[in-house]
Formats: structure tokens, sequence, C-alpha cells
């Protein structure tokens, strides 16, 4: 192993220990000490790659969107439509937050933070549900009187609250539970042949796609297991 390779997983490794940190503490509470015990690094290890504690939190935010743009290019390729694409893309970013603890972390600081990473995670997701909303009406496939602009309001209140109460409980962002949710919009949303087509609970080859096996409606989400796309 050359040590650039050493230098990059020791990065990696401390990127990690930073997100679990800050996961499980908070970020005020979190410490550089045991972050970098977390790592298996000194404290000089850590001061090499990382300044301070907000430059961590800044490369956790990093990571996070990183992982999170990948999971929604391959969503994207695999589904069939924009509607499903819109689904399928719900789901994937909920396993990730599920059992990928950087992605948990890194939304969870980008949502209350200045955005030192030079990214909105919120402002984004609101802007991938209008695109593809605005995408399924020239398809043709969004109802006649359906206000994409209401319904925008509607998904993006939904999901992020769901990640908000799945800080207590996982379930929130389970699939059977976005399933749900689904079952209850795409009939107000989808023109009767588009809604006969669509998956509730995802397509699996899309979310196959985005990086992890998702669990089938009512399976148990491990929060523990990390996402094999990452």
């Amino acid at each position: 192993m050359t040590k650039q390779e050493r230098a990059m997983n020791t990065r990696h490794a401390l990127i990690r220990s930073a997100a679990q940190a800050f996961d499980q503490h908070g970020y005020t509470r979190a410490k550089l000490a045991g972050i970098s015990a977390g790592a298996g690094v000194s404290t000089g290890a850590l001061h090499f790659h990382f300044d301070t504690k907000a430059a961590m939190a800044a490369a956790v935010e990093t990571e996070a969107a990183r992982i999170l743009h990948a999971v929604a290019r391959r969503v994207h390729r695999r589904s069939p439509c924009a509607l499903q694409a819109l689904v399928d893309t719900s789901h994937a970013f909920a396993q990730q937050l599920c059992w990928d603890v950087v992605v948990r972390a890194g939304f969870h600081l980008n949502s209350r933070t200045s955005h030192a990473a030079g990214t909105d995670l919120l402002q984004e997701w609101l802007e991938c549900v209008r695109r593809y909303l605005t995408r399924a009406a020239k398809e043709g496939t969004i109802l006649a009187g359906a206000s994409a602009e209401d319904m925008t309001a509607t998904i993006i209140g939904a999901t992020i609250g769901f990640e908000g109460l799945a800080r207590r409980d996982r379930e929130w962002l389970s699939r059977a539970t976005l399933s749900s949710l689904w079952r209850a919009l795409l009939p107000r949303l989808a023109t009767p042949e588009t809604l006969a087509r669509l998956e509730p609970a995802g397509t699996e080859s899309a979310l196959s796609a985005g990086g992890a096996v998702v669990p089938a409606p009512g399976g148990r989400d491990d929060s523990a297991r990390e996402s094999p796309g990452h």
C-alpha cells in the first residue's frame, strides 16, 4: 500500500468515526479524542487531515452529499418514468439514511448548519422532487387538476418529517412507511393509466442499483448494516 493510499484510508476512517460521534453525541458533545480513537489513529494524525471539528463536520456533509448524488444517478437510470423515479429515489435515500451513518450524520448536520460544505441537501431534495414532477407533467402522467407545487410541498413536508421522526424510531424511514405514503399520494397525482404501472414500494431493479438491498415492506431495517454501494 502506498503512502497516498494509507493517507486516504486514514481520512475515510476519520470521516466515518466523526459521523458516528456526531450521530451518537451531536456536534457539540462529540470529542476529537474520541473520533481519533474510533478511527484507530492518533490525535496528531487527525489534525494532519482536519484542522478543526468544523472541518470534520464539513467533510462528513460532503461525503454524505457524494453518496446521495451517486445513489440518485443510479436510481434515475433504472426507473421507467419520472413518477416511479421519484418514488424509487425516496426509498433509496431512506435506506441510506437508515443504514449509512455518514449519510445520516451528514444530512442532520447539513440541515442545521450554514452548509460549510457548500451543499444544501434539503434544498437539493426539494429541487429533485420539483424536477421529477415537472418531467412527469411533460410525460403526460400527472392528472390535469393536480398542482405540482402543492404536491411538492406535501412530499417535502412528509419525507423531511419522516427523517426527523426516524431519529427516535427508524421505522419512520422503513420501506413499509414510505410505501404507505405513496399509496396515499399517487392516486391524487398520477393518471389512472400511469397509476396502474407504478410501484409505491419501489421497483426492485432501481432500488438495488441505488446501493443496498431494501427489505420488503414489513421487514426489519438493520441500522447497523452498511450499504454495499458505499
